[in-house]
């Protein structure tokens, strides 16, 4: 062990009262809580993109294929294309995409005795996989039973919807479609789930169901669909996929494809707006943090200006004195990670248990605030701070260069 830091676990394990050890203190407890905040920001802030994100694919995949309609809402029904098998099963090839499901949507009319809604019916194809779309289902309820022989009479409305047309489980409905000619054709359904995604663009728009009922009451062929979603195992690979089926050579080429990100611009856009917020959060807080320890640094120099004269003048070097301050400011700092780690880790465990930080659900698409912890972030925080805090540092530390041995002595 060197002398440096030797003398610098000896400043800093002295029981001795003074200002500097309130100082000290202080210090810790500034490192502590901005490392705790810059943990549970990016705990929090993982949870909450990834939370709506994937409900957004849950709900919608990652690409769509569709007819090419340059003027189209985000959310608006599905022209008619004829399904491509080739096409499809090209898709499927693709080592991304994990899964390719044919469907289509139509607007509606739901009617009860007493009650009207307008929806937008998203159909399925035969023997779909509705495991991505369960985790939205109320308890009792279930998806529509969906075969080859003949469509369904089952439909799955959301909380909202059923709530506007006083409906619950097992109910009857009539739906109404209006064909081009303006002629009406109904069908009466029964309720079997009801599901909720707490995102209003879905919610208040969508009821779900068979895509041959879309086919037979509006006088599409059997092989005529809306389009298809694709999911992808990484959805960072969205538009990488999108491009690469719309330049194969089987692609029609009055079809077109759209990631989500596309479809759904404003949602996407919110997420990417979070991580402003969180880089301005967390460089805050090392401001915050840099200013204490620089502080408290002057403060022990000043407070051991005797030390450093004599220290000096029996011929150690400026650097060797530096030294011992930053061994000091390092101390400070690794404390102050250590139980600022501790803390924010102890903090995010409860809010998983227990869930006590509850959101407004219209504005944040959950209830409660969901903790995503990613390991590597926790280290870099903690290695990031105890790096930038220790090369701030090194500036005040070169006040001991201009200081003098006699005047130091001498300083009372």
């Amino acid at each position: 062990m060197n002398l440096s830091s030797f003398i610098a676990k000896r400043i800093a394990f002295n029981r001795q009262q003074s200002f500097s050890r309130f100082i000290i203190r202080l210090s810790i407890a500034a490192t502590v809580i901005s490392v705790a905040v810059m943990i549970i920001t990016l705990s929090f802030v993982n949870g909450f993109q990834e939370t709506v994100s994937q409900k957004v694919f849950s709900f919608s995949g990652h690409v769509r294929v569709q007819a090419r309609q340059p003027m189209k809402a985000n959310i608006a029904e599905d022209i008619p294309i004829e399904a491509s098998d080739a096409v499809a099963q090209s898709i499927r090839e693709l080592p991304q995409v994990t899964a390719v499901n044919p469907f289509a949507t139509k607007y509606a009319i739901l009617k009860t005795t007493s009650e009207m809604e307008g929806v937008l019916l998203k159909g399925f194809g035969s023997q779909p996989s509705f495991k991505h779309l369960e985790q939205f289902l109320l308890p009792g309820g279930r998806m529509p039973n969906i075969n080859d022989s003949s469509y369904s009479r089952e439909i799955v409305l959301s909380e909202y919807t059923a709530r506007q047309l006083q409906l619950k489980l097992n109910d009857r409905i009539f739906i109404y479609f209006v064909r081009p000619d303006g002629s009406m054709r109904p069908d009466r359904l029964q309720v079997v789930g009801i599901y909720k995604t707490s995102i209003e663009e879905y919610d208040k728009t969508f009821a779900l169901g068979d895509l041959k009922l879309i086919q037979r009451l509006n006088g599409w062929e059997p092989y005529e669909i809306g389009g298809y979603e694709i999911f992808l195992s990484d959805y960072n690979q969205m538009d990488a996929v999108s491009n690469e089926i719309y330049a194969a050579d089987l692609f029609p080429q009055l079809w077109e494809t759209r990631t989500v990100q596309e479809i759904l611009p404003y949602i996407f856009d919110w997420l990417h707006i979070q991580n402003t917020n969180q880089f301005i959060l967390i460089t805050i807080m090392i401001i915050i943090a840099l200013i204490n320890l620089i502080t408290c640094l002057i403060i022990l120099v000043l407070e051991r200006l005797r030390m450093v004269g004599i220290l000096k003048a029996l011929g150690a070097s400026n650097w060797a004195v530096q030294k011992i301050f930053l061994y000091h400011a390092a101390y400070i700092t690794l404390t102050g990670i250590v139980f600022g780690t501790l803390l924010a880790l102890g903090l995010l465990w409860l809010q998983m248990e227990t869930g006590f930080v509850r959101l407004k659900e219209e504005a944040y698409y959950m209830q409660t605030a969901v903790v995503i912890i990613k390991w590597e972030q926790v280290a870099a925080v903690g290695i990031c701070t105890l790096l930038v805090s220790v090369l701030v540092l090194l500036i005040p530390s070169f006040l001991i260069r201009s200081i003098q041995p006699v005047k130091a002595i001498r300083f009372r």
